[in-house]
């Protein structure tokens, strides 16, 4: 029987704007608002110009499956040809961007809001990648959201039934004699063999089998459980007892899928005791990552980039296609741009959100990005790639490893010592007074509009350093704009910039992950290359910035926090 097409009349809600990568909201604003999921897939299918093959997928969050149906439901509505989706609703962040490109679909749906807590009382998200793998651009984000504050009706085949549980595809035909398909792939085949492409699976599976070198590997509870044990476990052939928190749950356990020190705190406290040689943590979507060494040996988002970067020769597919160039977010600490000199490479600071790294990406100006928000990737895809970044890590360890023994930590040291430090610490601020967060960002455009600032000094001791001889001079202050080398776009408002005389930075920005109130950031990053000075404790070092920095954007003030939620 043909499957009948429904119009259903719909009001429009005005707060369905993309964020830096895509819908956020709580769960509850998507199954108690009528018609808040069916508006906003409608918005995307009505600005998507190629309908042949689009990918569906998320991270397994509560209320995905759902989502599932009405996508299938509105795709075949409106002229979707093939819906490809993930076994059980489940793609990575990463292997959706993979499966889009080897496919060469014309876009994807992931349902994901990354890093935010699941469960019926967390959060849920809605994210369009285009063609090239990567989140939609704004010229396109911005067109979703122009439809869904005017969308009256939205098109659905009600009738449809879809068992995303068993591989295989089913073919439907519909009352107005078109023809739709829905393919249920393996969540995980596409991005593995894409993986083995890259890296040297063998010397991997060496180094972990060699009884010397022991690694811990927490999925959070996220996504990337089911490809954490098909690795580690299916072709590494490490035990179980390599992984923590690797089944996939809608609430994330009551986890907050985050990996860094605070969230991630069963990792931490596990590496710490000194068992395991290394030691990561990947959030809900399988995007971003947190790497850890023996004795919970921190490596900073930042160090990790630029350690990578250092090392690409020594992964196979950089060995092949080359190297090409970097980019970090403006708010990582400048670490990779010191290899990027030393290469004698280009290295682009650019807005965060990675659909930026990817128009650099597709042009071939560079090959491998990251942001400090624990985020990093290369070419292969258009998102970062936890995954795909604790393989490199593992690649590179293969390689340097003496008589099967590495440490993560001499590494990084060495890598200070040839290369400098950026010492870096972020302070997260989170679900603030959004009146009150941007009345912060008005007085600190106001203060960099007038430039009243520059000129200004600090003592580092009155400040709570130790150096009696340090003076801080700002010398910049600025609102941070990308003019993109690519496309000519110009993106402004990107975050407050206070640069001081030694390359020291304060950064202030709201972030674009939230799903509710605001958060703010405040970074803070400071360059040393005293070799005597490289191994000292960052909440030490950075004490005095850190200071100056409160001082200046008064951020305690208007949060009304006198601790932020979270250090990194």
């Amino acid at each position: 029987m043909a499957l009948r097409i429904v119009q259903v009349a719909t009001t429009p809600y005005a707060d369905q704007k993309p964020g830096t990568s895509g819908l956020r909201k709580p769960v509850k604003s998507f199954i108690e608002q009528k018609n808040y999921t069916e508006n906003f897939i409608q918005s995307i299918l009505n600005s998507v110009d190629d309908k042949s093959l689009l990918i569906c997928g998320g991270d397994g969050r509560y209320y995905l499956s759902d989502a599932v149906n009405l996508i299938a439901q509105i795709s075949a509505a409106n002229g979707v040809q093939k819906l490809v989706i993930g076994q059980n609703g489940i793609l990575s962040t990463p292997s959706v961007s993979s499966v889009i490109r080897k496919l060469k679909a014309s876009g994807g749906i992931i349902l994901t809001a990354s890093h935010n807590p699941g469960g019926i009382k967390g959060d849920f998200g809605i994210k369009y990648n285009s063609s090239n793998g990567g989140p939609a651009v704004e010229r396109i984000t911005n067109k979703i959201y122009e439809i869904s504050k005017s969308i009256t009706q939205y098109s659905i085949c009600p009738d449809l039934k879809i068992d995303i549980t068993k591989l295989g595809s089913t073919n439907y035909e519909l009352e107005n004699g078109k023809k739709f398909t829905i393919e249920v792939i393996d969540s995980i085949e596409i991005y593995l063999n894409l993986m083995k492409q890259i890296f040297d699976f063998n010397k991997i599976k060496s180094l972990l089998n060699n009884g010397k070198f022991n690694i811990l590997i927490d999925s959070l509870c996220g996504v990337m459980g089911s490809y954490a044990k098909r690795v580690f476990v299916n072709e590494f052939g490490l035990k179980e007892d390599s992984l923590r928190n690797f089944v996939t749950l809608p609430d994330f356990g009551g986890k907050h899928p985050d990996p860094n020190l605070t969230y991630a705190d069963e990792l931490v406290a596990e590496m710490k005791t000194g068992k395991f040689d290394f030691g990561a943590a990947f959030d809900g979507d399988g995007d971003r990552n947190m790497i850890l060494g023996k004795n919970g040996f921190f490596v900073t988002p930042s160090d990790s980039l630029a350690f990578i970067a250092a090392n690409l020769n020594l992964i196979p597919y950089f060995k092949q296609k080359g190297i090409t160039g970097f980019a970090r977010s403006m708010p990582t600490a400048p670490s990779v741009d010191m290899v990027a000199k030393q290469m004698n490479l280009n290295c682009y600071e650019v807005p965060t959100g990675w659909k930026f790294f990817g128009n650099l990406m597709d042009k071939q100006l560079i090959c491998l990005c990251g942001e400090e928000s624990f985020g990093t990737g290369s070419d292969h895809i258009r998102e970062k790639d936890g995954l795909w970044t604790v393989l490199c890590w593992l690649s590179i360890l293969a390689e340097k490893a003496v008589n099967g023994e590495v440490s993560v930590q001499k590494l990084i040291e060495d890598h200070w010592s040839r290369f400098g430090r950026n010492y870096f610490t972020r302070y997260d601020y989170e679900n603030c007074s959004s009146e009150n967060c941007n009345r912060m960002m008005d007085y600190l455009n106001e203060q960099a509009a007038q430039g009243s600032l520059i000129g200004k000094t600090f003592s580092d001791t009155q400040y709570g350093g130790d150096n009696q001889e340090k003076i801080y001079k700002i010398v910049k202050m600025d609102n941070f704009q990308y003019l993109d080398p690519v496309d000519q776009s110009l993106t402004k408002n990107q975050g407050i910039r206070i640069i001081f005389d030694d390359t020291s930075r304060i950064i202030v920005r709201l972030s674009g992950t939230g799903s509710s109130g605001a958060t703010v950031r405040l970074y803070v990053d400071s360059y040393i290359d005293d070799k005597s000075k490289l191994t000292r404790a960052t909440d030490v070092t950075l004490r005095s910035l850190v200071k100056i920095a409160l001082e200046l954007t008064q951020v305690q003030k208007y949060t009304e926090r006198d601790e932020p939620t979270v250090i990194t």
